[in-house]
Order: C-alpha cells, then sequence, then structure tokens
C-alpha cells in the first residue's frame, strides 16, 4: 500500500516543522538549551541510520526517512536561532548588482549550506554499499530543495513571505528579490515534480511492503510538499499562517522545514 509511506511523510514533515517553530518561537535564552537537546538526538538518529543500513524492511526504510528529518530539523534550528548562518551578518550594501550582491548573500548562509553538506555526505558515508539509502536519499533532496528555494527568493519571486523571519535574522530579507517570476522557478517545478515521479515509479516497482518501496513512496510525497512550498513563493498564499498554531509568541512562525 502507498497510503501509509504518504501519510507518515506528511505526517513527520508536519510535526517536524511544527517542533522547530515553536521551539524558534521562545524566549532567545532558551535557543542554547534547545539546540543542545536537538545535537543530542540528531547524533542519536545518526546512529540508527548507521545501524539500520542493511535494513531492507518497511521498518528500515521508516526509521531512516524519520532520523532524515530529525538531522534536518536541527540542522534549521541551527540556522534559525542564528548559532551557523554565514560571517556575513549584515544587510545587502545599497546598489549592490550582480557578482557582489552574489558574494554578500552568499556570505550570509554559506556555514551553515557546508554543514549541511558534509552532513549529506556523511549519510552516505554511513549507508555505503547498503541496501537501506533511505535517509541519505532523503536528506540529500531536502537539501536540494532548500537550495532551490533561497535561489528563488534571492532571484526574485512575488510572494517573499518575508514577515515569518525572526528579528534576528531580519537582514537576511535585503538579499530577497520581488519580482514576477524568474527563470529559475519553472526549473525548480519541473525539478521536484519529476523527483516526486522517479519516486513513485520506483515504489510501484518495488516489492509491496518492502523497505525499497516504503522509502521510495516517502520520497515521493516529501518532493511533492517541496513543490507545493515552491507554489507557495508565487500563489498569494501566506505559508506563515500554517504554523502560527505551533507558535509560542505571535512574533515567529518561522520558515518552513524544507525551506
Amino acid at each position: 500500500m502507498t497510503l501509509p509511506p504518504l501519510l507518515f511523510a506528511l505526517l513527520l514533515w508536519f510535526i517536524g516543522t511544527g517542533a522547530v517553530v515553536w521551539l524558534d518561537s521562545r524566549p532567545r535564552e532558551t535557543f542554547r538549551t534547545s539546540l543542545t537537546l536537538a545535537g543530542v538526538v540528531a547524533i542519536a538518529a545518526l546512529g540508527l541510520v548507521w545501524a539500520k543500513a542493511d535494513d531492507a524492511g518497511a521498518d528500515g526504510a521508516y526509521l531512516g526517512f524519520g532520523a532524515a528529518i530529525v538531522i534536518w530539523g536541527w540542522h534549521e534550528m541551527s540556522f534559525l536561532m542564528g548559532h551557523v548562518a554565514g560571517p556575513n551578518r549584515a544587510e545587502c550594501p545599497p546598489g549592490a548588482t550582480g557578482w557582489a550582491r552574489f558574494r554578500a548573500a552568499t556570505a550570509t548562509v554559506i556555514h551553515h549550506e557546508l554543514a549541511i553538506a558534509a552532513t549529506t555526505i556523511l549519510l552516505f558515508l554511513l549507508t555505503w554499499n547498503a541496501v537501506n539509502q533511505t535517509a541519505p536519499r532523503t536528506f540529500l533532496l531536502l537539501f536540494a530543495l532548500r537550495l532551490s528555494a533561497k535561489f528563488n527568493l534571492y532571484l526574485g519571486v512575488p510572494n517573499l513571505s518575508d514577515e515569518v523571519f525572526p528579528a534576528h535574522l531580519a537582514y537576511l530579507k535585503s538579499y530577497f528579490r520581488k519580482r514576477r517570476l524568474n527563470p529559475l522557478f519553472p526549473f525548480s517545478i519541473l525539478f521536484g515534480s519529476a523527483i516526486a515521479l522517479w519516486a513513485w515509479q520506483a515504489g510501484d516497482a518495488a516489492p509491496a511492503g518492502s523497505g525499497a518501496a516504503v522509502g521510495a513512496v516517502a520520497i515521493a510525497g516529501l518532493a511533492v510538499l517541496g513543490v507545493v512550498e515552491h507554489l507557495f513563493l508565487v500563489l498569494p498564499l501566506r505559508d506563515a499562517k500554517l504554523w502560527r498554531w505551533a507558535s509560542s509568541s505571535p512574533r515567529a512562525a518561522s520558515a518552513a522545514i524544507i525551506d
């Protein structure tokens, strides 16, 4: 059955995003403790990925997918709480264009992107030549969707949803651009849709109930969610409204976990 993995992917995305929103909306003096505890859980999740690398069953796929979401959530917390971002914490210089603007924008997030890239490599190393590739593939997809969303915000989209940024990251908004559409956006939608289709077909071709089927369908569901979140960038809708229930203060419904 394909419904359980799809529901599992949706549930983890919803709960994971809500948890990050809630923790990031709490007083800043709680950030260090929250990030430390989340880091311990993330390390345990890495151990779980390694332990389940040779598990070809459905349980192994579910655990691998869940572990990847947990690790991703810790990385998002480190960014949203301002601990791991980049050497540049200033607004975009007035009049900056072209390469100068790109360099300044990259310097605001480069440390975080490198940390995510390093974790992606680590996950693939932990599961090298193993049958259960759900965790590294899930994490890699999240990384690709994140980069796509950030490049689209940099190039310009109609709906920035920049009201969701916490005050200590407000400088990032100066690097966003509001415009009707950018050339990358159609390719981003095509990429997410192609991944969803490929993963769905892979899940359909795998033996029913196997780890390969469960992992592929869950990844297909995640890709669809990524496409939906990209569509929020161009539709007159505010995705921040989805997370107001999770915010512990009026100021924050932080950026969604995929973005």
